[in-house]
C-alpha cells in the first residue's frame, strides 16, 4: 500500500474513533441522570401487582383463562391508555432455549407486563438483564436453580421471583405447564437482543419475529405518545 493510502486509513481510523469518543462521552451523563431519575418513569406498583396476581388466583384457582382475563381487565380499568387489553394477541417467544407463550399487555421503555406461560412445560437460561424481572406465578410451579445452589428455589402460584437486575440462573416450568404474570422495570430495550436471539439464529420463525417486533414497537410507541417513558 502506498503511503498516501495508509495515511489516509489511518486519519480515517482516528476520526472514527474521536467521533465515538465524543458520542460516549456526551451520552454518559445522559445516562447517569436518567438512571438516577429511573424510578421516576414507572407507572406500575410492584405491591400491587402482587396484590392483583394473588387475589385472582385465590378467587379462580386453576382457571388460567379466567385468571389472566380478570387481572387484564382490573389493570386496564385502572390504566386504560397503557394496557393492551386484546387477548387475541398471543405468540411464541423463544429466549434462551426456553419456550412459551407470550401475551403482551404493556411494553415502555422502562416497564414491561406480559403473560408468559406454557401448558407443557419448558426450561432455560433466564437471560442477564438491564432490568429486575418479578414473575408472579399464576397456575403451574416454576424452579429456579443459580450456581453453588444444592436445593431448587421453587415458586407457587401466588408467590413472586424476583430475578435481581445483572442476575442470571437456569429455570424451569415443569410438565404440566406454569403460566405468570411477568414484570420487568429497568431499561427494556437492551433486554430485547436476548429476546430475539433464538429466533434469529435456531427457530428462524420470522413470522413469529415480525409479529413480537410488530406489537412491542407499537405498544412502546403508543406509550411515549401518552407521555410514558
Amino acid at each position: 500500500m502506498a503511503p498516501s493510502q495508509t495515511s489516509n486509513s489511518g486519519g480515517g481510523l482516528t476520526r472514527l474513533l474521536m467521533i465515538i469518543g465524543i458520542v460516549i462521552g456526551a451520552l454518559t451523563p445522559v445516562y447517569y441522570l436518567l438512571e438516577r431519575n429511573l424510578e421516576s418513569f414507572y407507572l406500575f406498583d410492584r405491591e400491587e401487582l402482587h396484590a392483583v396476581a394473588k387475589r385472582n388466583v385465590e378467587t379462580f384457582g386453576n382457571d388460567t383463562r379466567a385468571i389472566v382475563q380478570s387481572i387484564v381487565a382490573e389493570l386496564h380499568g385502572k390504566y386504560p391508555d397503557n394496557v393492551n387489553p386484546d387477548h387475541s394477541e398471543w405468540f411464541f417467544n423463544n429466549a434462551g432455549g426456553a419456550m412459551g407463550g407470550m401475551y403482551i399487555i404493556h411494553a415502555s421503555i422502562t416497564e414491561y407486563l406480559i403473560i408468559f406461560g406454557t401448558t407443557i412445560g419448558t426450561e432455560g437460561h433466564t437471560g442477564r438483564h438491564t432490568a429486575d424481572d418479578y414473575f408472579h406465578i399464576l397456575t403451574g410451579s416454576q424452579q429456579a436453580y443459580a450456581p453453588g445452589d444444592y436445593e431448587p428455589e421453587v415458586y407457587l402460584p401466588g408467590s413472586v421471583h424476583h430475578l435481581r437486575r445483572g442476575v442470571v440462573k437456569q429455570y424451569k416450568m415443569p410438565d404440566g405447564g406454569c403460566f405468570a404474570l411477568e414484570y420487568a422495570r429497568g431499561w427494556i430495550p437492551p433486554m430485547m437482543f436476548f429476546g430475539f436471539a433464538d429466533g434469529l439464529s435456531s427457530t428462524l420463525d420470522f413470522p413469529t419475529l415480525w409479529r413480537t417486533t410488530y406489537v412491542t414497537a407499537r405498544e412502546m410507541g403508543k406509550n411515549l405518545l401518552a407521555g410514558k417513558f
